[in-house]
Protein backbone atom coordinates (compact mmCIF):
# COMPACT_ATOMS: atom_id res chain seq x y z
CA UNK A 1 0.00 0.00 0.00
CA UNK A 2 1.43 3.51 -1.11
CA UNK A 3 1.32 5.44 2.70
CA UNK A 4 2.48 8.77 4.33
CA UNK A 5 3.98 7.83 7.95
CA UNK A 6 3.77 10.96 10.98
CA UNK A 7 5.82 10.48 14.03
CA UNK A 8 8.30 11.74 15.70
CA UNK A 9 9.97 9.27 18.55
CA UNK A 10 11.13 6.01 19.23
CA UNK A 11 7.63 4.48 19.96
CA UNK A 12 6.74 5.50 15.97
CA UNK A 13 10.03 4.65 14.55
CA UNK A 14 9.10 1.06 15.16
CA UNK A 15 5.79 1.30 13.42
CA UNK A 16 7.22 2.84 10.50
CA UNK A 17 10.19 0.03 10.82
CA UNK A 18 7.28 -2.31 10.78
CA UNK A 19 5.33 -1.05 7.48
CA UNK A 20 8.96 -1.04 5.79
CA UNK A 21 9.56 -4.76 5.97
CA UNK A 22 5.72 -5.53 5.45
CA UNK A 23 6.70 -4.14 2.18
CA UNK A 24 4.30 -1.00 2.08
CA UNK A 25 5.61 1.77 -0.21
CA UNK A 26 6.65 4.82 2.64
CA UNK A 27 6.66 7.05 0.01
CA UNK A 28 6.93 10.01 2.65
CA UNK A 29 7.77 10.98 6.44
CA UNK A 30 6.35 13.81 8.70
CA UNK A 31 8.68 14.38 11.89
CA UNK A 32 8.88 17.39 14.04
CA UNK A 33 11.85 19.37 13.67
CA UNK A 34 15.30 18.90 14.67
CA UNK A 35 15.82 19.82 18.80
CA UNK A 36 18.61 19.98 20.54
CA UNK A 37 20.11 17.48 22.76
CA UNK A 38 22.76 16.45 24.92
CA UNK A 39 25.27 18.26 26.96
CA UNK A 40 26.60 20.19 23.29
CA UNK A 41 22.54 20.91 22.64
CA UNK A 42 23.21 19.98 19.01
CA UNK A 43 20.91 19.50 16.88
CA UNK A 44 19.37 15.94 16.26
CA UNK A 45 17.21 13.84 13.75
CA UNK A 46 14.19 12.38 15.42
CA UNK A 47 14.22 8.45 16.18
CA UNK A 48 11.55 8.85 12.93
CA UNK A 49 13.79 10.70 10.85
CA UNK A 50 17.00 8.80 11.32
CA UNK A 51 15.14 5.52 10.30
CA UNK A 52 13.00 7.18 7.10
CA UNK A 53 16.38 8.59 6.14
CA UNK A 54 18.16 4.91 6.34
CA UNK A 55 15.52 4.09 4.27
CA UNK A 56 15.83 6.34 1.50
CA UNK A 57 12.46 8.05 2.14
CA UNK A 58 11.70 11.47 2.11
CA UNK A 59 11.41 13.65 5.25
CA UNK A 60 9.18 16.60 5.78
CA UNK A 61 9.34 18.79 9.07
CA UNK A 62 7.11 21.59 9.04
CA UNK A 63 6.55 23.21 12.78
CA UNK A 64 2.96 23.49 11.64
CA UNK A 65 0.34 21.74 9.14
CA UNK A 66 -2.40 24.88 9.63
CA UNK A 67 -2.37 26.96 6.39
CA UNK A 68 -3.61 29.51 8.62
CA UNK A 69 -1.00 29.93 11.25
CA UNK A 70 2.16 31.17 11.95
CA UNK A 71 3.96 28.73 10.03
CA UNK A 72 1.61 28.92 6.89
CA UNK A 73 4.14 28.74 4.28
CA UNK A 74 5.64 25.48 5.90
CA UNK A 75 1.84 24.39 6.03
CA UNK A 76 1.24 25.01 2.62
CA UNK A 77 4.80 23.29 1.36
CA UNK A 78 3.93 20.08 2.94
CA UNK A 79 0.51 20.35 1.66
CA UNK A 80 2.27 20.23 -1.90
CA UNK A 81 4.61 17.93 -1.15
CA UNK A 82 1.64 15.19 0.71
CA UNK A 83 -0.61 16.01 -2.25
CA UNK A 84 1.67 14.96 -5.28
CA UNK A 85 3.07 11.73 -2.83
CA UNK A 86 -0.77 10.28 -3.42
CA UNK A 87 -0.86 8.77 -0.44
CA UNK A 88 -3.69 5.69 -0.32
CA UNK A 89 -3.30 6.28 3.33
CA UNK A 90 -1.48 7.54 6.44
CA UNK A 91 -0.05 6.08 9.57
CA UNK A 92 0.09 8.09 12.10
CA UNK A 93 2.31 7.47 15.87
CA UNK A 94 3.13 9.99 18.31
CA UNK A 95 3.56 12.70 15.85
CA UNK A 96 3.07 15.73 18.35
CA UNK A 97 1.70 17.89 15.67
CA UNK A 98 -2.69 18.42 15.91
CA UNK A 99 -3.38 17.16 12.48
CA UNK A 100 -5.77 19.69 10.08
CA UNK A 101 -8.75 18.63 8.56
CA UNK A 102 -6.69 19.17 5.18
CA UNK A 103 -4.72 16.61 5.99
CA UNK A 104 -7.30 14.13 7.76
CA UNK A 105 -9.34 14.75 4.05
CA UNK A 106 -6.10 14.12 1.94
CA UNK A 107 -5.47 9.71 1.81
CA UNK A 108 -8.86 7.99 0.61
CA UNK A 109 -8.72 5.26 3.17
CA UNK A 110 -8.26 8.63 5.72
CA UNK A 111 -5.29 8.70 8.69
CA UNK A 112 -5.08 5.61 10.76
CA UNK A 113 -3.13 6.18 14.34
CA UNK A 114 -0.97 4.14 16.44
CA UNK A 115 -2.65 4.93 19.93
CA UNK A 116 -0.86 3.48 23.23
CA UNK A 117 -3.75 2.36 25.33
CA UNK A 118 -7.21 0.60 25.00
CA UNK A 119 -9.41 3.90 23.89
CA UNK A 120 -11.31 5.76 25.52
CA UNK A 121 -9.23 5.36 28.33
CA UNK A 122 -6.12 7.63 28.29
CA UNK A 123 -6.97 10.21 25.72
CA UNK A 124 -4.07 12.81 25.19
CA UNK A 125 -0.01 13.23 25.54
CA UNK A 126 0.97 10.82 28.26
CA UNK A 127 -0.99 7.21 28.33
CA UNK A 128 1.79 4.98 29.01
CA UNK A 129 2.81 6.66 31.94
CA UNK A 130 -1.05 7.22 33.48
CA UNK A 131 -2.01 4.06 32.78
CA UNK A 132 1.07 2.88 35.68
CA UNK A 133 0.24 6.21 37.97
CA UNK A 134 -3.26 5.32 37.92
CA UNK A 135 -2.74 1.62 39.12
CA UNK A 136 -4.19 0.20 35.73
CA UNK A 137 -3.50 -3.95 35.53
CA UNK A 138 -4.17 -3.88 31.70
CA UNK A 139 -3.69 -1.36 28.95
CA UNK A 140 -2.85 -1.94 25.54
CA UNK A 141 -2.66 -0.11 21.86
CA UNK A 142 -5.47 0.90 19.64
CA UNK A 143 -5.35 1.15 16.22
CA UNK A 144 -7.83 4.14 15.28
CA UNK A 145 -9.52 6.13 12.23
CA UNK A 146 -8.37 9.51 13.14
CA UNK A 147 -11.20 12.34 13.31
CA UNK A 148 -10.97 15.89 14.07
CA UNK A 149 -11.31 15.23 17.78
CA UNK A 150 -8.20 14.38 20.44
CA UNK A 151 -7.84 10.91 20.16
CA UNK A 152 -11.59 10.69 19.51
CA UNK A 153 -11.87 8.36 16.31
CA UNK A 154 -13.84 5.19 15.38
CA UNK A 155 -11.59 2.19 17.08
CA UNK A 156 -10.59 -0.50 14.26
CA UNK A 157 -8.52 -2.91 16.61
CA UNK A 158 -7.53 -3.28 20.13
CA UNK A 159 -4.63 -4.85 21.63
CA UNK A 160 -4.48 -5.66 25.10
CA UNK A 161 -1.05 -5.89 27.27
CA UNK A 162 -1.04 -6.74 30.56
CA UNK A 163 0.74 -4.16 32.95
CA UNK A 164 3.19 -5.30 35.81
CA UNK A 165 3.57 -4.84 39.05
CA UNK A 166 7.44 -4.10 38.05
CA UNK A 167 6.85 -2.51 34.58
CA UNK A 168 7.99 1.51 34.20
CA UNK A 169 6.92 3.32 31.44
CA UNK A 170 10.21 2.14 29.65
CA UNK A 171 9.48 -1.28 29.58
CA UNK A 172 5.73 -1.02 29.23
CA UNK A 173 6.72 1.69 26.10
CA UNK A 174 8.70 -1.18 24.57
CA UNK A 175 6.12 -3.78 24.90
CA UNK A 176 3.40 -1.19 23.49
CA UNK A 177 5.69 -0.47 20.55
CA UNK A 178 5.86 -3.76 19.14
CA UNK A 179 2.28 -4.50 19.53
CA UNK A 180 1.41 -1.57 18.07
CA UNK A 181 3.72 -2.17 14.97
CA UNK A 182 2.38 -5.77 14.43
CA UNK A 183 -1.62 -3.93 14.83
CA UNK A 184 -1.11 -1.23 12.35
CA UNK A 185 0.46 -3.85 9.95
CA UNK A 186 -2.41 -6.24 10.34
CA UNK A 187 -4.64 -4.14 9.79
CA UNK A 188 -3.66 -2.44 6.34
CA UNK A 189 -3.28 -5.85 5.75
CA UNK A 190 -7.15 -6.04 6.09
CA UNK A 191 -7.81 -2.93 3.98
CA UNK A 192 -5.46 -4.43 1.40
CA UNK A 193 -7.51 -7.58 1.05
CA UNK A 194 -10.10 -5.25 0.16
CA UNK A 195 -12.03 -6.53 3.89
CA UNK A 196 -11.18 -3.51 6.09
CA UNK A 197 -12.01 -3.83 9.61
CA UNK A 198 -15.21 -2.48 10.80
CA UNK A 199 -15.03 0.72 12.84
CA UNK A 200 -16.04 0.80 16.54
CA UNK A 201 -17.20 3.96 17.81
CA UNK A 202 -15.71 5.02 20.84
CA UNK A 203 -18.10 4.95 23.96
CA UNK A 204 -17.70 8.28 26.07
CA UNK A 205 -18.27 6.20 29.75
CA UNK A 206 -14.98 5.57 30.59
CA UNK A 207 -12.64 8.11 29.09
CA UNK A 208 -10.10 10.31 30.40
CA UNK A 209 -7.27 12.42 29.55
CA UNK A 210 -3.60 11.42 29.99
CA UNK A 211 -1.97 14.78 31.34
CA UNK A 212 1.55 15.78 29.37
CA UNK A 213 3.73 15.53 32.24
CA UNK A 214 5.60 17.98 33.69
CA UNK A 215 8.84 18.49 35.55
CA UNK A 216 7.20 20.18 38.43
CA UNK A 217 5.55 16.58 39.35
CA UNK A 218 8.90 15.24 39.29
CA UNK A 219 9.19 16.07 43.34
CA UNK A 220 8.00 13.09 45.47
CA UNK A 221 5.15 14.66 47.93
CA UNK A 222 5.11 11.97 50.79
CA UNK A 223 1.39 13.02 51.72
CA UNK A 224 0.34 10.69 49.50
CA UNK A 225 1.21 7.04 50.14
CA UNK A 226 3.36 4.74 49.25
CA UNK A 227 2.16 2.51 46.67
CA UNK A 228 0.88 5.87 44.73
CA UNK A 229 4.27 6.80 45.27
CA UNK A 230 5.31 3.71 44.52
CA UNK A 231 3.56 4.03 41.16
CA UNK A 232 4.75 7.54 39.95
CA UNK A 233 8.30 6.06 40.18
CA UNK A 234 7.94 3.52 37.55
CA UNK A 235 5.73 5.86 35.55
CA UNK A 236 7.94 8.43 34.76
CA UNK A 237 11.25 6.06 34.87
CA UNK A 238 12.65 7.28 32.47
CA UNK A 239 11.79 10.74 32.03
CA UNK A 240 10.80 13.17 33.89
CA UNK A 241 12.00 10.75 36.83
CA UNK A 242 11.11 11.62 40.57
CA UNK A 243 13.29 13.40 43.21
CA UNK A 244 13.47 13.85 46.80
CA UNK A 245 15.45 15.63 49.03
CA UNK A 246 18.30 13.92 51.66
CA UNK A 247 19.37 15.54 54.82
CA UNK A 248 23.22 16.41 54.07
CA UNK A 249 23.26 16.47 50.20
CA UNK A 250 23.32 19.97 48.71
CA UNK A 251 20.99 19.23 45.69
CA UNK A 252 18.02 16.74 45.52
CA UNK A 253 18.58 12.81 44.63
CA UNK A 254 16.74 10.53 41.94
CA UNK A 255 14.49 7.68 43.02
CA UNK A 256 14.86 5.15 40.23
CA UNK A 257 13.01 2.02 42.07
CA UNK A 258 10.78 1.89 45.36
CA UNK A 259 7.88 -0.10 46.47
CA UNK A 260 5.46 0.28 49.60
CA UNK A 261 5.77 -1.81 52.48
CA UNK A 262 3.62 -1.80 55.88
CA UNK A 263 3.82 0.92 58.26
CA UNK A 264 4.43 -0.52 62.03
CA UNK A 265 3.08 1.61 64.81
CA UNK A 266 6.08 3.69 65.07
CA UNK A 267 6.14 4.83 61.03
CA UNK A 268 2.25 4.97 61.29
CA UNK A 269 2.63 8.10 63.85
CA UNK A 270 5.62 9.76 61.88
CA UNK A 271 5.98 12.49 59.98
CA UNK A 272 5.73 11.89 55.99
CA UNK A 273 8.67 11.96 54.63
CA UNK A 274 10.67 10.94 57.75
CA UNK A 275 13.48 8.85 57.62
CA UNK A 276 12.77 5.76 59.34
CA UNK A 277 15.76 3.57 58.16
CA UNK A 278 18.40 3.03 56.27
CA UNK A 279 20.91 -0.61 55.20
CA UNK A 280 21.40 -2.69 52.68
CA UNK A 281 17.63 -3.47 51.64
CA UNK A 282 16.89 0.07 50.83
CA UNK A 283 15.54 3.55 52.79
CA UNK A 284 12.33 3.51 54.48
CA UNK A 285 10.42 6.79 54.17
CA UNK A 286 7.28 7.45 56.82
CA UNK A 287 4.10 8.84 54.05
CA UNK A 288 0.98 9.55 54.82
CA UNK A 289 -0.07 5.64 54.45
CA UNK A 290 2.15 2.49 54.88
CA UNK A 291 6.11 3.24 54.27
CA UNK A 292 8.23 3.81 50.58
CA UNK A 293 11.08 1.84 50.59
CA UNK A 294 13.76 3.15 48.03
CA UNK A 295 16.33 0.76 46.62
CA UNK A 296 17.90 2.17 43.68
CA UNK A 297 18.86 5.81 43.98
CA UNK A 298 20.80 8.87 41.69
CA UNK A 299 23.27 11.63 43.00
CA UNK A 300 23.44 14.82 40.80
CA UNK A 301 25.77 13.98 38.36
CA UNK A 302 25.75 10.48 38.97
CA UNK A 303 24.67 7.25 37.99
CA UNK A 304 21.92 4.92 39.17
CA UNK A 305 22.98 3.27 42.14
CA UNK A 306 21.04 0.43 44.66
CA UNK A 307 20.37 1.61 47.95
CA UNK A 308 23.03 0.11 49.28
CA UNK A 309 26.20 1.61 47.39
CA UNK A 310 24.23 4.84 47.81
CA UNK A 311 24.61 4.29 51.04
CA UNK A 312 28.49 4.04 51.58
CA UNK A 313 28.55 7.56 51.06
CA UNK A 314 25.74 9.03 53.08
CA UNK A 315 23.96 8.37 55.75
CA UNK A 316 20.74 9.77 57.83
CA UNK A 317 21.58 12.28 60.65
CA UNK A 318 20.79 10.39 64.13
Amino acid sequence: MRLVFAGTPEFARRGLRALIDAGHEVVGVLSQPDRPSGRGMKLLPSPVKQAALEAGIPVLQPRSLRLDGRFADEAQAAREALVAMRPEAMVVAAYGLILPQWVLDLPPLGCLNIHASLLPRWRGAAPIQRAIEAGDVVTGVTIMQMDAGLDTGDMLREVEVPIGPRDTASSLHDALAEVGARAIVEVLAEFAAGRGPRPVPQSEAGACYAEKLLKSEATLDFRQDAEQLARRIRAFDPFPGTAMALPGLEHAVKVWEAHAVPADAYAAQAEPGSILRADAQGIDVATVAGVLRITALQRAGGKRQPAAQFLQAWSPPD
